[in-house]
């Protein structure tokens, strides 16, 4: 006969009934219920806990907390002055700009403009933050630096 999923069957001897405990002396479990004589283990509510080590103080807590996280760091998107010369001289460039031309990508707590390379043509920054090297090249090219 075929089998299909209408006539399933466990395979003999693949399930065995649950041990029933303290159910009389006849059942080869009964009075002390498997647990031997007196002593720690023979007890109910026995120190059966992750971590448990008898009593002496456990390894999770002898060794020292660790790891720590910053909230208060702020990460900011770095732009080299370089990068400003794809923007046309006399035009604003700020967040929205820099993230249309591909120059800032995801999610930062701001923009800060660094003053690595060199700039040709007068540009309005407007960013979060600047370099002091950023802000004079800026303005030496005849443009503004504004923090936003």
């Amino acid at each position: 006969m075929a089998t299909n999923l209408s006539n399933l069957k466990a395979p003999r001897g693949s399930s065995e009934k649950r041990k029933r405990v303290g159910r009389g002396q006849g059942s080869g479990l009964g009075k002390t219920a498997g647990r031997g004589g007196k002593g720690q283990k023979a007890r109910s509510g026995n120190m059966h806990f992750e971590g448990f080590e008898g009593g002496q103080m456990p390894l999770q807590r002898r060794l020292p907390k660790f790891g720590f996280k910053n909230h208060f760091r702020k990460e900011f998107a770095p732009v080299n002055v370089e990068d400003l010369v794809r923007f046309e001289a006399g035009s604003v460039v700020d967040p929205e700009a820099l993230e249309k031309a591909g120059l800032v990508r995801g999610e930062r707590d701001g923009i800060k403009i660094l003053g690595g390379g060199a700039l040709d043509r007068a540009l309005t920054v407007r960013a979060h933050r600047f370099s002091q090297s950023a802000k004079e090249k800026i303005e030496k090219a005849g443009g503004k630096a504004e923090v936003m």
